[in-house]
């Protein structure tokens, strides 16, 4: 009950640090920028929003909190080694690489680079006068690269439970141009937490009472241990042409899980047998970066989904609480029919539609390509497509560029525009 009390005390101590600790508000701007963006490219592609900036921001901290939570129980058995001059140090490097590129603002890459630095620094000789010039380098030589390696691992693997649980939520429909220059639709899933963690450290005097449980690298607890908060950003960005939002989510899930189990293996290894530090922070940048680029492989190498077809139109996203959101139609389904007419192209869908202004009968193609027949009244103030929003056709006003973004290019991308169908421009 005592080891209780104090874990009680400690953790509203570090609470408070948590608050007080500005990094993890710029967490929290960062995501409201992001959804801000998100939002804006909605409106522009499909006049409407498919995503509320209030509801997303809140519910993104809810998640952080209830996953950082988690990740703090399980850390409690593994205990690290960590200071709060390595988190500063962790936070400025990360927002130094967010300039460069939007998805390096991960902690793996602030780690991976952290650790090859600590190794290239015990290769040079006479290492303390240069600390000396470089205060900052103390901190580089200081830190625990093990226990931190153990904290990208299960951040990680958090991050493949919620991409698993919500990444098919957070899909954005969005316009392309393919291989080929066609214009084709695609689902971007992307989602950042910021996540509030509460590490077990050793410290000094720090509790009157030990431990009850060992925990992993925690043999220098017996003399005092407190729990430090880190607010830690988790979030990954994927884009799929060619499979269903919830198929890519569990897709990237499964790929987070095996890069979170070789990371945490390997991190507890370089604990043992610190020859394999430099390996564990190698592995903690090269194979992010090679889960991202074969997710890309495979998409380069499967035909584009989200084209429309000689059996319907492709259903790309559903306009949240529309009519075509309450008949339960989903994205990957096909248009088939309206109010008994075959439905080839968007003029076909306006015609059928327009044949019947108070009622309207579908006939939609699900992903197994059986035929689901769906009707519903139509009232003054609904969707003129029923809050269908459909694949692009090469007639599309807008399609987004696929190119690498440093922050700020992210925050002001535009979409490019078709003046014809042989020229664009850059809005």
């Amino acid at each position: 009950m005592d080891v209780l009390i104090q874990l009680l005390d400690r953790l509203l101590q570090a609470v408070g640090q948590l608050f007080a600790n500005p990094f993890y508000y710029i967490g929290i701007l960062f995501i409201v920028l992001h959804y801000r963006k998100q939002i804006q490219m909605e409106r522009k592609l499909f006049h409407t929003r498919l995503h509320s900036l209030l509801n997303e921001t809140w519910r993104t901290v809810l998640w952080g909190w209830l996953g950082g939570i988690s990740a703090s129980v399980l850390m409690l058995f593994v205990g690290v080694n960590i200071q709060a001059s390595t988190i500063i140090l962790l936070w400025v490097l990360s927002i130094i690489l967010v300039m460069m590129r939007v998805r390096f603002f991960c902690l793996a890459y602030a780690v991976g680079i952290l650790g090859i630095a600590q190794v290239i620094l015990s290769w040079i000789p006479n290492v303390t006068s240069l600390q000396e010039a470089i205060p900052v380098l103390d901190i580089v030589v200081g830190a625990d690269i093990p226990s931190l390696l153990v904290i990208v691992a299960i951040l990680h693997l958090l991050e493949g439970t919620l991409v698993g649980f919500q990444g098919a939520r957070m899909a954005t429909p969005l316009f392309l141009e393919g291989r080929r220059g066609q214009i084709i639709g695609g689902q971007q899933l992307q989602g950042f937490w910021p996540v509030p963690l509460f590490l077990l450290v050793p410290m000094t005097g720090g509790s009157i009472q030990g431990l009850p449980w060992d925990t992993l690298f925690g043999s220098n607890l017996a003399s005092g241990w407190t729990l430090l908060a880190f607010p830690a950003m988790i979030g990954f960005t994927e884009l799929t042409i060619s499979k269903l939002p919830r198929k890519q989510a569990r897709f990237s899930a499964s790929l987070l899980y095996l890069y979170g189990i070789i990371l945490l293996v390997t991190a507890i290894a370089a604990h043992f047998w610190s020859p394999i530090l430099l390996v564990g922070a190698v592995l903690s940048i090269a194979l992010h970066e090679g889960l991202i680029r074969y997710n890309q492989w495979v998409e380069d190498k499967l035909v584009p989904f989200y084209v429309h077809s000689q059996r319907g139109l492709m259903v790309l996203s559903v306009v949240p609480n529309s009519p075509a959101h309450e008949l339960g139609i989903q994205t990957g389904e096909l248009i088939h029919k309206v109010n008994g007419h075959k439905i080839k192209t968007k003029t076909d869908l306006h015609i059928a539609m327009g044949l019947n202004s108070a009622f309207c009968r579908l006939e939609v193609l699900n992903e197994q390509g059986e035929v689901r027949f769906l009707q519903r009244a139509i009232y003054s103030g609904d969707h003129h497509q029923l809050g269908i929003i459909l694949a692009p056709d090469q007639d599309a006003l807008y399609f987004l560029e696929q190119r690498p973004l440093h922050l700020f290019s992210y925050l002001r991308n535009k979409l490019t525009g078709l003046l014809s169908n042989n020229s664009t421009k850059s809005m």
